[in-house]
């Protein structure tokens, strides 16, 4: 298993009109747990596309569970609980920072795509930056 936990501060710009974070942008806050997981790995994104191929997400599953606030921190912990293959599924949870209130939880679901848009099992070169994890 892999697990990873990095912070964000609540901008005004991503809050509504209670200031309150606006729902949508927590899958931006996914992304970024899931880009600092990734690169924690040795795993590049842009690495991944130079060797043609993409990770597309095809699925996506989000539980609001109380409201982040403007300028408070969270907490995002990602992890990838098994060895990915066809598709790698990586869950979520959001938490604020000083009363470790639950904010959100959920996961997303990717796909290993080449640039000519087949999908297709993970490739070596991921398998073997992920295998010591889950070892």
């Amino acid at each position: 298993m892999i697990v990873n936990k990095c912070e964000i501060r609540v901008r005004y710009a991503e809050t509504d009109q209670m200031q309150f974070v606006w729902h949508g942008n927590y899958l931006q806050y996914f992304e970024i747990g899931r880009t600092e997981l990734l690169r924690e790995t040795g795993f590049s994104y842009k690495e991944c596309e130079e060797k043609g191929f993409h990770l597309p997400l095809i699925e996506s599953h989000l539980e609001y569970k109380t409201p982040g606030r403007y300028d408070e921190v969270l907490v995002i912990e990602t992890c990838i609980e098994k060895l990915p293959t066809a598709k790698m599924i990586i869950h979520y949870t959001i938490t604020e920072k000083d009363s470790e209130r639950l904010v959100v939880k959920g996961y997303t679901t990717h796909c290993f795509m080449r640039k000519d848009s087949k999908v297709v099992r993970a490739p070596e070169f991921f398998i073997n930056l992920m295998k010591p994890f889950f070892t």
